[in-house]
């Protein structure tokens, strides 16, 4: 056994495998997209003609792309400075709590394995202007209706609150597992020394999971970047496009129309978005972060 083991042909058949599908489905429709983008072509036909740099062009002198831009801006913002101290704040107040917390950590994880489908029909019932939660509530204090999602001051925001809801309690899991993975006697003793909790929570509870909110925040940014089915579902990009992001933009404008090149340009684009902000955040905030050691 040990014998085979030392054998360097069989661990490449054990990788082979996974290789082959890494090619076939990330490498290949890479350079594939990446192809098309430089094209004029309806998806459907052989012709496939080539423009050089004209999708790109179209794209970055569309006002309605930028908006997308923007909007995608919002999602990552929303993120880093709302939810994120959100998900840091109620992951301590679980972790605190001495009686059913696996009944609290099952409560705040369920709308993360929720249809997004699911949750926008159910987020837009909540929104209804005539009949929903939201505006019954403004209602006791005097304040007339508001038409969360067909008002475009107003939309973008809601479905920014839907989609943290929805993803807060994931990452409060992935949180709540580095806090409660920090040995008890360092608490203890600054208890001891006359630290209160909320001190504990800022001098040594926060800086040692610095870490994983390192990783929560990459993973918000990845996620802002793709996010299109929750925009589908609760408006498809309106009011008038005030909601598009870039991937609703590029189905919106690409996909629908049979702009199959345009489209393919969108999504190099959105690549690249995401590969430059990622790489920044890297080099910039993440490797500042120190790896702890208990």
């Amino acid at each position: 056994m040990n014998k085979a083991l030392r054998n360097p042909l069989l661990y490449v058949l054990f990788v082979l495998p996974a290789f082959v599908l890494f090619l076939a489905f990330f490498i290949y429709p890479i350079f594939t997209a990446i192809n098309h983008s430089f094209a004029s072509w309806n998806g459907i036909s052989k012709n496939l003609s080539y423009i050089g740099l004209d999708n790109y062009a179209t794209a970055m002198h569309d006002k309605a792309f930028w908006k997308s831009v923007r909007n995608n801006a919002y999602f990552i913002l929303f993120s880093c400075l709302i939810q994120v101290p959100l998900i840091v704040f109620f992951s301590l107040l679980i972790a605190s709590v001495k009686k059913l917390k696996g009944l609290y950590k099952t409560a705040v994880f369920m709308p993360s394995i929720m249809s997004t489908a699911v949750i926008g029909i159910l987020w837009g019932f909540i929104y209804n202007p005539d009949f929903g939660l939201m505006n019954k509530v403004l209602g006791m204090f005097g304040i007339p209706p508001v038409y969360w999602l067909s008002d475009k001051n107003w939309a973008m925001l809601s479905i920014l609150i839907t989609n943290a809801w929805q993803w807060t309690g994931f990452y409060i899991v992935m949180v709540l597992a580095a806090i409660l993975a920090i040995p008890r006697e360092l608490e203890e003793a600054a208890a001891i020394d006359g630290a209160s909790g909320i001190q504990r929570a800022l001098k040594i509870t926060i800086p040692l999971i610095m870490p994983i909110i390192s990783v929560v925040i990459m993973l918000s940014v990845a996620g802002a970047m793709k996010a299109a089915d929750i925009v589908l579902v609760m408006t498809k990009g309106g009011p008038a496009g005030s909601t598009d992001v870039m991937a609703t933009y590029m189905i919106r404008y690409a996909i629908t129309s049979f702009r199959h090149g345009f489209g393919n340009a969108i999504a190099v684009l959105i690549f690249v978005f995401t590969i430059l902000i990622t790489a920044a955040y890297q080099l910039f905030v993440s490797r500042r972060t120190e790896r702890i050691e208990y």
